[in-house]
């Protein structure tokens, strides 16, 4: 049978929206098949797409990226919504697809959704394949000596080490034959993945260019310019010192083996303990998907169900002023409107903004998990939920319950000259460094001449820290002693 009368394969796109280093797509092609590429918009419930609204406008600008990339090989992107498994019976009826081809997601929802879609298709007597990608390594492959899955980072990151390199990316095919015979796609603008009035993300662009080449671009500028001194200006969150690869592994648009390919072989460019640190970074990501993996319940239950007796006190004053960046705390509120304005933040700011929320207010870490959520263009249900409950203390190789980050001594210590928030707390510009993390001390003269009027143009602190950390500690250790 030649490809030109074989039966069709749907090529099911997901958090995978790239051509490089896709199985999948490796797999259709060398079936012999002609392709129909299909994205499903899949009711939240089915864990796939977006996270919240502000991944709706990255998913946007990814579909359109790809679509114009299969374009380039003769074919489109087919769009629809819809339950998953039902949207692939339709086509296969109407296309007689005798394959359907994925990559594997490992989100709770996600893996009941492909687990009940391959049964279904193997009863209608169609082959469904479906294949790695997302991470380095399977989360069913690395366990324990005793087969348990890992429960702290450490020890995880050693049996990566030596489970050896993972499989080398596949290059992008050379060729792709798409079916004649396309199905009716919906047209993106019709899905309303972009904000309109208020556009709220009309900064976004400024920071951001989503698709698959500007991945690959980001990789190459991160390796040439940034990953030099690396662990440390990682810190810094004035500098550009991080790789701002996390959206795009988000939804797929680089995978994190071909971003471990290319910082294979750096010795001799880049320190030592610069390219570990990075590669810790993306391994810290496979922990993560470890978790969730192992204990599906991660993003709303404590892992360490001790917790379940902490008494949060949810205040909804003091969470809307922590949404907006107004808690009188420079540098909480530099990393919240740097969140609202780039869909995106600064990754030591996120731990100090979570640990003021959860430590400072007591306000549980599942409302912050669910802003970041919502506004994260890198949003990840392994990374969010893991990390929220990292700080906490109530999760897996958790932050010790008595590490409470001090908002002005970790402005002052990653932030000194006050660059970050000086461009993200305008009204604070003018303020001299010595007050910058603090105005609340800074002398009557010294918040005139800066033009900073406390409770008029910038709050007063919404809590005193020490007393919050005093409340908090007090809080922690009835649980603790309870336990």
């Amino acid at each position: 049978m030649t490809s030109e009368t074989k039966k069709p394969a749907i090529l099911w796109f997901r958090k995978d929206l790239r051509l490089d280093d896709n199985h999948a797509l490796n797999a259709a092609c060398t079936s012999g098949r002609p392709i129909i590429a299909v994205y499903i918009r899949e009711p939240e419930s089915g864990g796939a797409g977006s996270l919240g609204a502000a991944q709706d406008w990255w998913l946007h600008q990814s579909l359109k990226a790809l679509d114009n990339s299969l374009k380039d090989f003769g074919g489109k992107l087919i769009l629809a919504s819809g339950n998953a498994l039902d949207v692939l019976r339709e086509m296969i009826k109407s296309t007689q697809a005798e394959m359907v081809l994925w990559n594997r997601r490992y989100d709770p929802a996600g893996i009941a959704v492909d687990t009940r879609v391959k049964q279904d298709l193997e009863r209608q007597a169609v082959e469904a394949r479906s294949f790695a990608g997302q991470l380095l390594h399977e989360p069913s492959r690395l366990l324990t000596g005793g087969g348990t899955p890992y429960r702290v980072y450490t020890p995880f990151w050693r049996a990566l080490e030596k489970a050896g390199e993972p499989p080398a990316p596949l290059e992008c095919p050379s060729k792709i034959m798409f079916a004649k015979k396309q199905p009716h796609s919906e047209t993106l603008p019709s899905w309303k993945l972009e904000p309109h009035a208020p556009n709220w993300a009309r900064r976004f662009p400024d920071t951001w260019a989503p698709g698959e080449k500007a991945a690959h671009d980001r990789l190459t500028d991160f390796i040439d310019d940034t990953l030099d001194g690396y662990k440390e200006s990682r810190d810094v969150p004035s500098k550009a010192g991080t790789s701002l690869l996390s959206p795009y592994l988000a939804l797929g648009l680089i995978s994190p083996a071909r971003v471990w390919e290319e910082t294979r072989g750096l010795s001799k460019r880049v320190p030592t303990e610069d390219l570990v640190h990075f590669r810790k970074e993306l391994a810290w990501r496979e922990f993560c998907y470890h978790l969730l993996y192992h204990f599906p319940k991660l993003p709303y239950e404590n892992w360490n169900d001790r917790f379940d007796k902490f008494v949060w006190h949810n205040n909804e004053k003091l969470f809307k002023a922590w949404t907006r960046g107004l808690t009188g705390y420079p540098i909480v509120d530099a990393g919240m409107r740097q969140l609202w304005q780039q869909g995106f933040m600064h990754n030591r700011v996120r731990m100090i903004v979570a640990s003021f929320l959860i430590k400072d207010l007591l306000i549980d870490w599942r409302r912050g998990a669910d802003w970041f959520r919502d506004t994260l263009v890198d949003a990840d249900p392994a990374n969010n939920s893991a990390n929220w409950q990292w700080v906490a203390g109530s999760g897996a190789d958790a932050s010790p319950f008595f590490r409470i980050f001090n908002p002005v001594l970790q402005g002052e210590k990653f932030d000194r000259d006050g660059s970050y928030v000086r461009e993200f707390v305008p009204e604070l510009a003018d303020l001299d460094s010595r007050y910058i993390h603090k105005p609340f001390l800074a002398p009557d003269a010294v918040l005139k001449k800066a033009g900073v009027v406390l409770g008029e143009n910038y709050p007063e602190p919404i809590v005193d820290h020490a007393a919050a950390r005093d409340k908090a500690l007090k809080a922690y250790s009835a649980v603790k002693d309870a336990a």
